[in-house]
Order: C-alpha cells, then structure tokens, then sequence
C-alpha cells in the first residue's frame, strides 16, 4: 500500500501540485473568514442579547413600579371613602361582603379584601376563582405580622402580588382603626405574554419550585424547574446562559421579592439559537461564493500555468523517451527563461551521453569478442593438438588394432570437448520455445548425469550420492536438464580432492515448487568469484575450463521457469539450489521416462571404492 501511495506522489504533475495548493490555501483562508465571521457576530449577537435582556429588565422593574404606584395609591384613596369607612362600622360580614362589591369594580383590582380591626377577613373578592376564604385569612395573618406594605400571595398555582392599607374612622392620627383593606394584581399569563411582547423575550414567574406563569413550553418549564431543583444554574441577577431541552437561551433573573423567605423571581430569557439563525444563510452565501472564488480562480491560473508548465511537460517527456533509449525526442527550447536554459542543457546533455554510449557499447563489443575468441581459441588448441597428433599416429602403418582402437577414442573424446564448446556457445543463442518439456522424473535425469560423470576416469574414487524425498516428477526438457545436472556435478567432482571427495544430490518436493542442492565438500567459492559466478566466460580453479558451464545452467533453468544459486560456500565446501516449478500433469508420459517414484526418500551411492 506504501509503495503505491509512493508510486502515485511521484506521478503528480508540477501543475496539479501548483492547482491543489491554491485550493487548499483558497480552502483554509474561506474556512478562516467564516470561522471568524462567525465568532465575532456571535460575540457581537450574545451582546446585543444581554443588552436586550438588560433593557427588559429594566423595563419591567419601571411598569412594574408604576403600577405599584398606583395600586398604593388606589388603596389609600378607596381606604378614605367615606362610603367604605360607613360600611365597615357596621361590622357585619354578609353586609361589608355584599356593599364592597362597587368598590371593588371602582379600585379595578384582581384582588380586594377587607378585615375587621382584629384581622378577620369580612370580605374578599376575586377576578378568578383562586384565593378561598380561609386561605386569604392565614395570608393576611402572616402579612400583618410584616411592617411591608407590599406582599406576595399565592395559593394552588394563583400568584398575587398585594398592597394593605389600613382604614381608620375619622383621621389616622387618632389610630381609632375600623380594619384593613388589600388590593392586588394576579401575575397570570395574561402578565407573562405582556412582558414577553414588550421584552421580545420567553418569560417565566416562579414563585419558590414552581412556575406560576410563562410563555415557555411545558417541556421547556419542566427542564428550568430541573436545573432549579439539581443546582446546575444558579439565580443570579446578571445573565447567563442555559439549554432547555435542545434550544439554547440567554437568562437574566430578577428578584421580585428581596428579603422574603420565599423567592419570588421573574427569568426573562431570549432564545440564542433563534438569534443566530441567520449565520445559517450567512455561512452558506460566504461558502458559495468562496467556493465560486476557488473554482474561478482555479481555472484562471490553470490557463496561466499551462504557459509556464507546458515547456516543463516537453522536458519531461524527453527524459522519459531518454529513459527508453529514445536519444531522438524533439525538444524546444523557446525562450530565455530557466526552463529554456534547462532544456538546452538537456539537449546537449543528451547528445554527449548518446555519443559515450556508442563509445561505451563498441568498446565492451570489442572486449567481448576478444575475450571469447581467446578463450574459444585456448580451448580449441587442446582438442585440436589432440586430433592432429593421434591422426599422425594412425599414420603409422605397423600398429596393431587395439592401438588404432586407442587411437581413435582420444580423437572422439577431443571432438565430443569441441562439440560441446560449440553447443554451449549455441545455447544462448536459443530462445526458450526451443524446450521440449515432457513429464518426467527429476531422479532419473540426475542419475544418467551422475553416470555421464562417472564415465571420466579420474572421478571414480569420487563418493556421489543422490537421494530424493517425494515423487520429483514434473515437465522439463530432459536433454537440457541432464546437461544442468552433468555442468554443476562435473565442476562438483573438479574442486574436490580425489580420495576424499564427496558430492551429495538431494531432490525434495515444495509447495509449487522441486528445490534440488548439489553439494560437495571442495574448498569453496571466493568472495569475489561469486558476484559474477554465473557471467560467461568466468572460470575458477579449473585449468581446462571456458566459464559457459554456469552461464549456461542459470539460462537453461531461466527457461524452465527457475533459477539457481549460491545457497552457501566456505572451506567446509560449496552447496548450489536449484529450483524448478512444480506442474505435474495426470496424462502418462509417452517419452519413455519414469513418471513416478516411491514417496519414500530414496538414497542410492555410485562410487568407484
């Protein structure tokens, strides 16, 4: 995964490189403008609401003095009426009860009583039905005992906000008190829609844990009251902000009843969400035209950098072409610019590499063919020495016939070295459609190479061992296979000491593949021999040798699909891997060869001892 995410980096153009980072500045300054836009309106909406809340507020607290006003006033003026005043000497309830019905319409309260001097309640009207009697009776003992002439009442969700004034007969500076009138207003949701009208804001009276009038949903109340009762948000006169359900809200909290045991508080609050749903639209317009800006500017600097990138594009392609030994590409060098400079010292680059190449090429040509026709030549002198000499030999014409037998064998012997030089020289001349693979067992193969070996006279002290673990039967050439075997035994047989020497062959089956080692326990390869061990023409401690016996093993199993190595050498002696594909086929064989062995690993010794 690397080395294609690799492989794709070095494939991007210097134009999408340029393109891609324009965009991505383009992109990351769009991002940084809308980020920022939207913190400062943020800040500057959060602001603006707490100012609104603040204006509110302070808005309430003014209506609401005012009305305080005058309800006081209202109470005073009803609690100097000569008609009340007459009314309460009379000190009879269902009386007091059924005259004090005008004066409630004429002081347009929500809320009138009166008591007689020892606080009893005589008479008590409301707007509706909320405050009961007896109620009224215990409210009206607890706010005598309070030298406040305002109160709070409330009674089953009913929430009144009262002012008492007491009623005297004649002047007040008498004290001769005749009882006490209150009137008052019920904070209900009429009130709470007004303040929310006025405040452009939700609103919500609470007396103690529980919300007497607002204009939020039940969902929403039942979330404030919650965060009340846990202690999350704390009632404070400043604002603050708070998350009802999945709506965020701005608050302020005013505290209508200072002093009291019971907290009468009024939570204006204004909804940040709402306020703020106009970045929505913002945000989409400041992205659209950012991203019109990123493609309109994208397009425009590709125009112009197919000026500047197009003679970078024509060098590129003419070192790809150099790269293919393509020393002909056109180039155009237009311009006096960096690229032009560039391209003209390519070209004359090029033109200087291709002339060293030739040189270089006619050169190692030249090596070549003299390194082969001196080697070819060394080699031919032997056999040929051979040939002429017996032939003058046979000349003779007193030699018996064993002799002439002689005779004749050395000159095959030295035709079959001169044939076989030639043949190593033809096979690399031979492409791999000239095999001619059939089924057959690898073990076989082997042991006619091993015999092939034997048939020299100076290895047959030589201990030669072939042992083979599973069948070791697959498609190859047979001829060509057995000139494997015979190449690495023969040089096996000539780095080791006649008397102890050892040569093991071990053929075993792999997954998809035959592994077969051919070790012997010579002196081993030197380091430096073996980085060019398989090049032609390089030999190593044998006098009669030309260096095609390894160059042609590694081309004849290159053919079969496999490869030889070095697997290991040292004093101790030298081990060769050879490995070939495993294709076994179920079609009997038809060439004669054994298509199958024991499974058994099979060790069979040939040695002359």
């Amino acid at each position: 995964m690397s080395a294609w995410l690799k492989t794709r980096r070095t494939r991007i153009r210097l134009r999408t490189k340029f393109l891609l980072s324009l965009l991505l500045v383009t992109l990351a300054l769009t991002c940084a403008t809308l980020l920022i836009v939207r913190h400062s309106v943020q800040a500057e909406i959060r602001n603006e609401i707490f100012g609104r809340l603040h204006d509110s507020v302070v808005t309430f607290r003014t209506v609401q003095r005012q009305r305080e006003m005058t309800l006081t006033r209202s109470a005073e003026l009803l609690a100097n009426i000569p008609t009340l005043k007459a009314l309460m000497t009379t000190r009879d309830a269902i009386t007091i009860q059924d005259g004090s019905g005008d004066l409630w319409r004429l002081a347009g309260s929500e809320l009138f009583l009166l008591s007689d001097k020892a606080g009893r309640v005589v008479a008590l009207h409301t707007a509706t039905p909320g405050i009961t009697r007896g109620t009224a009776q215990e409210l009206l003992k607890a706010s005598l005992g309070d030298d406040e002439a305002r109160h709070w009442w409330y009674e089953r969700g009913h929430l009144y906000e009262v002012f008492l004034q007491p009623i005297y007969f004649g002047p007040a500076t008498e004290n001769r008190l005749l009882g006490v009138l209150a009137v008052g207003y019920e904070i209900d949701h009429r009130v709470a829609h007004e303040v929310s009208r006025v405040s452009a804001s939700e609103v919500a009276f609470r007396y103690g844990d529980s919300i007497v009038a607002s204009t939020l949903s039940p969902l929403q109340e039942t979330e404030l009251l919650r965060q009340t009762q846990n202690g999350s948000s704390r009632e404070l006169t400043k604002s603050d902000e708070i998350q009802l359900g999945t709506e965020r809200f701005i608050r302020t909290s005013v505290d209508l009843a200072p002093g009291s045991t019971t907290p009468v508080r009024l939570s204006v609050l204004k909804s940040y969400d709402q306020a703020t749903l106009f970045l929505t639209s913002l945000n989409n317009l400041l992205l659209g035209i950012g991203l019109l800006a990123v493609l309109a500017g994208a397009a425009l600097v590709y125009f112009i950098s197919l000026t500047f990138t197009r003679p970078l594009d024509n060098l590129v392609a003419g070192v790809r072409a150099l790269e293919k030994g393509d020393f002909s590409f056109p180039l155009a060098a237009r311009g006096g610019d960096e690229v032009a400079e560039v391209t003209g010292a390519f070209d004359r680059m090029r033109g200087s590499l291709q002339r060293t190449n030739q040189q270089l090429l006619d050169s190692e040509r030249q090596a070549v063919v003299g390194r082969m026709a001196a080697s070819i030549s060394h080699d031919l002198r032997h056999p040929l020495a051979a040939v002429l000499a017996n032939a003058e030999f046979l000349a003779e014409s007193r030699l018996e016939a064993h002799q002439r037998a002689d005779l004749y064998h050395e000159i095959g012997v030295a035709v079959n070295q001169m044939t076989d030089l030639i043949d190593s020289l033809l096979e690399f001349t031979r492409t791999r459609e000239s095999l001619r693979p059939v089924q057959g067992s690898l073990e076989k193969t082997a042991a006619h190479a091993i015999h092939a070996v034997r048939a020299h006279p100076e290895f047959h002290r030589i201990n030669i061992t072939l042992s083979c673990e599973g069948r070791g039967v697959t498609r190859f050439d047979p001829k060509k296979l057995e000139r494997v075997f015979y190449n690495l035994l023969l040089n096996a047989c000539e780095t080791v000491q006649p008397e102890t020497g050892r040569v093991e062959v071990s053929i075993r089956e792999a997954p998809n593949q035959i592994e077969i080692r051919i070790g012997d326990n010579g002196l081993g390869i030197p380091e430096p021999v073996r980085a060019k061990l398989f090049q032609p023409f390089v030999s190593f401690g044998k006098e009669k040798g030309i260096g095609l016996g390894l160059a042609t093993v590694q081309k004849i199993l290159q053919d079969h699909g496999g490869d030889v190595a070095v697997e290991s050498s040292s004093e101790a002696g030298t081990v060769f891997k050879l490995v070939l594909p495993l294709t076994v086929s179920s079609h009997p064989d038809t060439s004669g060869q054994t298509t199958g062995t024991p499974l058994m690993p099979i060790v069979r010794s040939e040695s002359g001892q």
